[in-house]
């Protein structure tokens, strides 16, 4: 360790005990030494460690953990044996309860760092840990000349094999493993497919498979040895190509699965965005429809397979919904017409193109549900110069939501609403619905 004329500075290699003081977004914990932010991968609030560090910068330093001097009361051993090199879960060794406290924690301090004015406590509705997702991206890999398929190690891109994953249905699980079992027999195939992609309904009675291959065209289609030895599966499909050339070809079954959600039929093919989390997608769905005010126009931005601008839509004089990609577009199309709904329109537009041509009206409600990155200063400057009678934003990423949301509040808009759901338990995202009304 140096000395400095400005304190103390740490160096990589230099070890010591330290105490987690709470957790930070990412699955980090926070502790500090001799004046300085030590970030701890995996360190649980109330960890007393024994740190190496790995990475020093003026102020703060990154340290993995050497040992467990004296466990957070709230650590326990972690249900899956995978979780050590896995990246797929940060939390997997923190008490449920204890989880849902860290995440309420890091909502309600990004939203302090940004200034956003929101002093009361954020209700968050947790989830069963296991068997909740949907919706699943596996990579394949190779270790000693047999395929791997799982997620990337934590910082890694080497796949960690796994043979079960807590967060899938046991029928995914299985079928990942018939996927494998082909491939050990069929070693040629293993350098062509990239990723593999899996949707499952809610009821767990369809499964579609989306093969993500590096070729570009029709050779690299996989054989039918590999396509009969895929058993529990409704769809198989091939992704191809990359950007603006990435198509999705066909090759048995259906691409769609169903989900049923608050009296809606809605279909979603396997390249369609829709929410994950199969035990608690309804009650996002009714509490949008709960936070906005009936009547008027609605303008759902971001709207994949429609599933908020359908939920609105009895309640709502008109509803506009923009959305990229081709297959949610092709999907809410169908939905909406399915559940005869025939003042939704829906168009593939871009979100800005959409909010520059779309006349407003003064009875706007505005329903944002953007990306991991957020809908970023111009998005949310656009919407605000619409003056709509509220906003809800709908959030996977407390850092961006809360950047967001000091750009509205700079352009007259504050939230009186905030609540969260754990549709991501035992990993470190967190859903957050906020309603914005302008001041």
């Amino acid at each position: 360790m140096n000395e400095s004329d400005d304190g103390p500075t740490l160096e990589v290699g230099d070890a010591f005990e330290a105490m987690v003081e709470k957790g930070v977004y990412r699955g980090v914990g926070l502790a500090r030494h001799r004046g300085e932010v030590i970030f701890v991968r995996r360190g649980l609030p109330e960890d007393r460690l024994l740190l190496k560090v790995v990475s020093a910068h003026t102020g703060h330093a990154t340290a993995e953990v050497e040992a467990v001097v004296q466990p957070s009361p709230f650590r326990r051993a972690s249900p899956c044996p995978f979780f050590a090199r896995c990246g797929g879960c940060a939390y997997q060794e923190l008490d449920y309860d204890a989880q849902l406290r860290v995440k309420q924690a890091i909502l309600l301090e990004s939203l302090q760092r940004e200034r956003v004015a929101w002093e009361k406590d954020i209700p968050l509705k947790p989830s069963p840990e296991t068997g909740w997702r949907t919706r699943v991206s596996l990579h394949l890999g190779e270790e000693e000349g047999h395929p791997t398929l799982g997620l990337h190690e934590e910082s890694s891109r080497r796949v960690v094999d796994l043979p079960h994953c807590l967060q899938i249905s046991e029928a995914m699980n299985r079928t990942a493993r018939s996927l494998v079992a082909s491939l050990e027999q069929r070693r040629a195939w293993m350098g062509l497919i990239r990723h593999v992609h899996m949707a499952e309904s809610l009821t767990g009675d369809g499964m579609v498979l989306a093969l993500e291959l590096g070729g570009d065209g029709p050779g690299s289609l996989p054989g039918t040895g590999l396509l009969q030895d895929l058993a529990g599966i409704t769809g198989l499909g091939a992704i191809m190509g990359r950007g603006k050339r990435r198509r999705f070809v066909l090759l048995r079954g259906d691409p769609h699965v169903e989900a049923e959600i608050l009296g809606l039929h809605l279909r979603s093919h396997v390249e369609s965005f829709f929410q994950a989390n199969r035990f608690l997608v309804a009650d996002l769905a009714e509490a949008v429809s709960r936070l906005t005010p009936a009547g008027g126009t609605v303008l759902d931005l971001y709207a994949g397979v429609g599933l908020f601008a359908l939920a609105l839509a009895p309640r709502a004089d008109k509803v506009l919904a923009a959305e990229w990609n081709r297959w949610a577009v092709e999907d809410a199309k169908v939905n909406a017409r399915r559940a005869g709904l025939d003042h939704v329109s829906i168009d593939r537009v871009g979100v800005l193109e959409s909010l520059a041509t779309w006349s407003s009206s003064r009875d706007e409600r505005i329903i944002l549900d953007p990306p991991r990155t957020g809908a970023g200063a111009e998005v949310v400057r656009a919407v605000a110069a619409r003056r709509p009678e509220v906003v809800i934003y709908v959030s996977c990423d407390p850092p961006t939501l809360a950047r967001d949301l000091k750009i509205f509040d700079a352009n007259g808009y504050r939230p009186d609403h905030v609540e969260a759901f754990d549709l991501f338990p035992d990993t470190f995202h967190l859903e957050s619905l906020v309603r914005l009304r302008p001041r």
